[in-house]
């Protein structure tokens, strides 16, 4: 693995671990493991939880925030039903989530004796040392590439003569290129004048036509459109005139229907009177 990407394999332990440390993980230890342990991973993250809620919001928070900031999910999740130990497999990094009684059971930090045990804060002093280390040997890369630019104008200087002669041929090819497209400008400016002096006379006639038909078409729609109102208020008018004469009907109906009913209500008390 070459140093750039053992320091991203760094910070992203170190992103893991501060998420431990914010979701209360106790006991967080970095193992960095040995090189021969290389082939299975680089670093070892272990921490505690005190109850299986705690240890899957743990898990969580490290899968999250891992995604969130750099863009990396893990391989491999196991274990996160139980949550008793909970492994998150990054490949160049494996995450160790556990109960307490479960981490105190199986000992990781006592199978890998030959890791370097390391706190988080430990961890994360040491990446600021390797990250300024880098940062000054790019700026010494950076100084010694400026240091041969600034050299070569002497370079130069010592050939003015070759410089003068390549100048002058330069020049005399630009005055012959110039000479040259001013005498093919000459020559096709005369039939040129022709050819747009006589396009506009012949587009000019049809394009008047064509604007005239528009108006013509304009006018027609506009018509029809005002006979279709026409129309319309025509039909809603006779639609109206229809409705009140039904109503009319109805109430001369319903007029003649009460007139019996009122004579004959006096009829029948007479009657009764004379027997």
């Amino acid at each position: 693995m070459t140093t750039d990407a053992k320091q991203q394999t760094r910070i992203l332990v170190q992103a893991a671990a501060a998420a431990c440390v914010d979701k209360k993980g106790e006991e967080t230890r970095i193992l960095e493991l040995d090189p021969i342990d290389s082939g299975l991973s680089d670093f070892f993250l272990v921490t505690s939880a005190t109850n299986d809620r705690q240890s899957i919001a743990i898990a969580d928070e490290i899968e999250h925030r891992l995604k969130k900031e750099f863009g990396v999910t893990p391989n491999s999740v196991e274990g996160r039903r139980k949550g008793d130990w909970i492994l998150l497999d990054y490949v160049d990094f494996v995450v160790h989530v556990f109960l307490t009684e479960r981490r105190a059971f199986y000992d990781i930090e006592r199978l890998r004796k030959s890791a370097r045990p390391l706190t988080p804060a430990e961890f994360d002093a040491e990446l600021k040392v390797a990250l300024s280390a880098k940062t000054v040997a790019v700026r010494k890369k950076a100084t010694a590439k400026s240091k041969p630019a600034k050299a070569a104008p002497v370079a130069k200087k010592a050939k003015p003569a070759a410089k003068k002669a390549v100048l002058k041929t330069a020049s005399a090819k630009k005055v012959a290129a110039k000479k040259a497209t001013a005498k093919k400008a000459a020559v096709k400016k005369v039939p040129a004048k022709k050819v747009v002096a006589k396009k506009p006379a012949k587009a000019s006639a049809p394009a008047k036509g064509a604007v005239a038909k528009k108006a013509v078409a304009k006018k027609a729609a506009a018509k029809k459109a005002v006979a279709k109102k026409v129309v319309a208020k025509k039909a809603v008018a006779k639609k109206a005139a229809a409705k009140k004469a039904v109503a009319k009907k109805v109430v001369a109906k319903k007029a003649v229907a009460k007139k019996p009913a009122t004579k004959k209500a006096p009829a029948k008390k007479t009657s009764a009177k004379k027997r």
